[in-house]
């Protein structure tokens, strides 16, 4: 399963280069959309960075996110909904969509690349059959933008963050409606990437980094945080013991996740009290005592952190 997902508060923005976002493939190639006059898609090789395919003016809006979905196909979306896949081999898009009204905030597929999932700014979920090519069906619109994808508990749940702060739950047999919805105690869900099967890291425009368990649904605590500072994107690097995270401070972190694999979480629901302070789940996460950075701030900083807790509501 893989996944791409881009924040809503990324819409219309570009760096000095144009770049709006890049992945790499397990072929050692990077689609890389770049945004610009041109709206082009560059194919870069990972080893040498030399450019090995370029397509111009691949989209009529500008691009905001890319996926590898094999060796030879991957998918892009853009900021008025658009869809294409492009296969390597042909040079061309074989499949190309506008099913969605709104910016496609972020894209998954299954394992056996047939189904492709995107999400989009006008609180849809789309689903297209990447083998026949063709359109398959839209969620009913949810609340607030969606704004990441990612499939859980070996491919028969989807998880979607919002922008309101909630997370939606599909049944993969049925994404007309979604099955459950779990609201946290966070401004918004902006992106998502999936540590275990059942275990997902969200970033918020509040700067914390949560660790969530889906079904039964629980905030397990804090990861890390970028103190005030809306998180864009996270990563798991491989072997799966490190977490990165990019935020609006221009910084990269990483964070130990290695004991997040091994919490077992109970059915059974304690109660909480609000205000109560996420638990800190790394060494450097806010509440831990260990960050080094943690005198040297204003006293009111660290509260977007310990003033965030879920409501546990199913």
């Amino acid at each position: 399963m893989s996944t791409c997902t881009r924040t809503p508060a990324r819409k219309g923005r570009t760096g000095s280069s144009g770049r709006r976002d890049i992945t790499s493939s397990r072929a050692g190639t990077w689609p890389s959309p770049r945004t610009g006059r041109d709206k082009s898609i560059h194919v870069l090789t990972v080893e040498e960075g030399r450019l090995e395919t370029r397509f111009p003016k691949a989209h009529g809006s500008a691009l905001n996110c890319v996926l590898p979905i094999d060796t030879h196909l991957f998918a892009t979306g853009d900021d008025d909904g658009g869809l294409k896949v492009w296969d390597l081999r042909k040079g061309d898009a074989v499949l190309e969509a506008r099913q969605q009204e709104e910016y496609i905030s972020a894209m998954a597929v299954d394992g056996n690349g047939k189904i492709l999932l995107t999400a989009s700014g006008d609180g849809t979920l789309g689903v297209f059959n990447v083998k026949r090519r063709r359109f398959d069906l839209l969620s009913e619109p949810q609340n607030g933008d969606l704004t990441s994808v990612v499939l859980l508990k070996r491919g028969k749940k989807v998880a979607c963050g919002s922008s309101e702060g909630t997370i939606y739950l599909f049944n993969w047999d049925g994404f007309g409606a979604a099955s459950d919805r779990f609201a946290l105690r966070a401004e918004s869900v902006d992106c998502m990437v999936p540590i275990t099967d059942s275990i997902v890291c969200v970033g918020s425009l509040d700067g914390v980094i949560r660790a969530v368990n889906v079904l039964p649904n629980r905030v397990l605590g804090c990861v890390g945080q970028h103190v005030g500072e809306p998180i864009e994107q996270l990563a798991v690097a491989p072997g799966g013991q490190l977490l990165a995270s990019c935020a609006h401070d221009q910084k990269v972190k990483f964070w130990d996740i290695s004991a997040l694999g091994g919490l077992v979480v109970d059915d059974y629901r304690k109660k909480k009290k609000k205000g109560v302070p996420l638990r800190a789940l790394s060494g450097k996460a806010a509440g831990s005592g260990a960050d080094f950075f943690a005198d040297l701030r204003d006293e009111a900083e660290p509260e977007a952190a310990a003033g965030s807790d879920s409501d546990d509501s199913d």
